[in-house]
């Protein structure tokens, strides 16, 4: 700060400041008084606040002008609104005229809880002399950059957008901040997302809350839009300093499978309907399972390719009762998709490699098969015939009637809450014929979804039966069953 120039104690913490203008961990590491005073308790930010301030720091040293959108849905108690206020001060202390935006659910929200927790933290912070606080503002002391060096605490209306359309600071850095942003209107996030456009200027759009609302553009954030987003999802049971006791008393109570326990505590989305095919109880078991005797269980390799940019390039692994997903990718073309396919296919030595041969995919599927992998490749399509053509209207609405059977048996799946969504979003109906029929991905996306493409990569591994006979007497060994006519992984 040009205030503090001809101060040498005062120059000497700004250029120290200065140096984490593009590490908002290291700065918030050094900063504040961590282990005394009302930091006693506490010896520097939890995992997850160490994690999201590290993806902030690594996004502005790669590409510091491509605007960052950061979403958290999470449970209660996790910390949230302590981030946002080392966010707040860390983004107006390391860059001169910052220019930041905070907003909540409700002005009551925003001004008794959320804006207090950020006046502590630049309170706390070593450099709070530098600021003037108020009940709605916190800007710089300097007389020449007082009128934008500043953050605002800004209440909402849909009637008057002007305070969000205004969000300009070219060359500079802007920062957005959303608290319990499920709860603000859609109208809004369309005026922040408009405003945020000046060229070469350092973007920040933070938007955090428990997922109270399975509709509205806090969820698109981890639905059609989570191409655009760097998204998580935290339990509060997984946090360091939460109240586990009462987190127990609520899974007694409700249920953890409960839309209440869901929200408050598992950072997860309520249910998405009546319609919905796979039932939510059955994949939160599937995600806390533990497979065994799988190993001697023959391997199917799977790829669901991407069609579109928003979507994602999927490959993931299904043996017996387990289930991983290897890797995902985003633009990737088809040879280095067929690539990333082919390593794995060395790697794993799947006895079948499953590909969505629709679109982009059956490029992929011509350079494997150019490349020799065509005698363990299925080209698997969702729009053919089902073996089952009285209960299911296609093949990907029959995969996914398997997978279901597979679920309830008891599986493994990676505890991805993406993947939980994945499998327990898609609707279904029943045709003139009265087969099931699953709604499409086009259809998903008109809900605010995205593509259940992790979902859709499990279910392909139900295109295909593969178990030789050695590999059938031994899955019957380790079930205790006899074979029906599906095989081993009925």
């Amino acid at each position: 700060m040009r205030a503090q120039a001809n101060n040498p104690a005062d120059a000497a913490l700004a250029a120290d400041i200065g140096s984490f203008t593009h590490d908002p961990l290291g700065y918030v590491t050094y900063a504040f008084p961590w282990g005394t005073g009302e930091l006693e308790q506490h010896h520097g930010p939890r995992r997850w606040q160490r994690e999201k301030l590290q993806q902030i720091g690594e996004h502005l040293r790669t590409n510091r002008t491509d605007p960052i959108q950061l979403a958290v849905a999470s449970g209660h108690g996790i910390g949230k609104s302590a981030l946002i206020g080392m966010v707040v001060n860390w983004g107006i202390s390391t860059f001169e005229d910052c220019r930041i935006v905070v907003t909540a659910n409700t002005e009551n929200q925003l001004r008794t809880k959320t804006w207090p927790e950020i006046s502590k933290w630049t309170r706390l912070s070593i450099n709070a002399h530098w600021w003037e606080i108020t009940a709605t503002t916190i800007n710089a002391k300097d007389k020449l950059h007082a009128r934008q060096w500043r953050a605002d605490a800004l209440a909402w209306s849909e009637h008057n957008t002007e305070a969000f359309a205004g969000l300009h600071n070219q060359g500079k850095r802007i920062i957005v901040i959303y608290d319990e942003a499920s709860a603000i209107a859609d109208r809004i996030w369309e005026v922040t997302e408009g405003a945020l456009t000046d060229a070469d200027t350092e973007i920040l759009w933070i938007a955090f809350g428990n997922p109270t609302k399975n509709t509205g553009r806090f969820r698109e954030c981890f639905g059609k839009f989570k191409h655009r987003w760097l998204i998580s999802q935290i339990d509060s049971r997984s946090v360091e300093g939460t109240n586990l006791q009462q987190l127990k008393k609520w899974e007694e109570d409700w249920g953890e499978d409960s839309d209440f326990f869901r929200v408050r505590a598992r950072g997860e989305f309520p249910r998405a309907s009546s319609r919905q095919f796979i039932a939510s109880d059955i994949v939160a078991n599937a995600r806390r399972f533990k497979a065994e005797g799988y190993a001697a269980l023959p391997k199917i390799l799977s790829v669901d390719v991407a069609r579109f940019g928003n979507d994602q390039t999927v490959i993931g692994l299904r043996q017996g009762r387990r289930y991983i997903i290897l890797n995902t990718y985003r633009g990737l073309p088809v040879d280095q998709v067929a690539g990333r396919v082919s390593e794995y296919i060395e790697s794993e030595h799947p006895a079948m490699t499953v590909v969505d041969g629709g679109g982009v995919g059956g490029g992929v599927i011509d350079v494997l098969r150019s490349r020799g992998y065509g005698r363990k490749l299925h080209e698997y399509n969702s729009s053919h015939s089902p073996e089952d053509a009285t209960r299911y209207a296609n093949k990907r609405a029959e995969c996914w009637g398997q997978m279901r059977e597979w679920l309830a048996a008891g599986a493994e799946i990676p505890d991805d809450p993406e993947l939980g969504d994945d499998i327990t979003s898609p609707e279904y109906f029943f045709t003139a014929k009265n087969q099931i029929q699953l709604e499409g991905k086009d259809e998903m996306k008109a809900r605010g979804l995205a593509s259940p493409d992790k979902g859709d990569n499990l279910a392909m591994t139900f295109a295909v039966k593969v178990a030789t006979v050695n590999q059938q007497q031994q899955h019957d060994e380790y079930t205790g069953t006899l074979a029906g006519a599906q095989g081993w992984m009925a």
